[in-house]
């Protein structure tokens, strides 16, 4: 854990804002991308760590799914919620260009575009989760109500 991390967009949007956040760095390697590792190495539990999903739905476009690292996105829930009638994960190569984050590095603060975003329900269980910091090997841990508020979000089940 260090604080000498270079402020990434989404610390800067929050810190704009107003909204308390913890910053926790981690080492890691490229095969290292999946979230239960940030989680171990952040030493959170997995159901506290959420994963920032970005999908396509066939109605209203990009839609952006928060959910805990070792769950799967429920696609059916997913377009539900989204009021779509199918969502696709975005592949990705159109995930930089979509949102300016990388794979093990997307936040759902401070994407290039405000787009409708979930967080699954489970996250009100808690007074802190953490969520990507906008690059690999830097998570925030944030209020979920104060998250959800900022990014214009909706509690819902997404899990299947």
């Amino acid at each position: 854990m260090s604080s000498g991390v270079k402020k990434t967009n989404a610390m800067r949007m929050l810190d704009g804002a107003k909204i308390p956040y913890e910053v926790r760095t981690y080492e890691f390697e490229e095969t290292d991308l999946a979230g239960v590792h940030a989680a171990d190495a952040v030493g959170m539990p997995y159901e506290t760590v959420f994963k920032t999903l970005v999908a396509r739905g066939d109605k209203t476009g990009f839609v952006v799914f928060c959910i805990p690292v070792a769950e799967e996105l429920d696609l059916k829930k997913a377009a539900r919620a989204s009021k779509n009638k199918s969502v696709e994960l975005l592949h990705v190569k159109d995930l930089l260009p979509t949102t300016g984050y990388i794979r093990g590095g997307c936040s759902p603060v401070g994407m290039k575009k405000e787009f409708p975003t979930y967080i699954d329900e489970t996250a009100m269980l808690f007074d802190a989760i953490a969520v990507s910091g906008g690059m690999r090997g830097v998570q925030l841990i944030v209020n979920p109500d104060q998250l959800l508020g900022f990014v214009k979000g909706e509690y819902v089940d997404l899990t299947a």
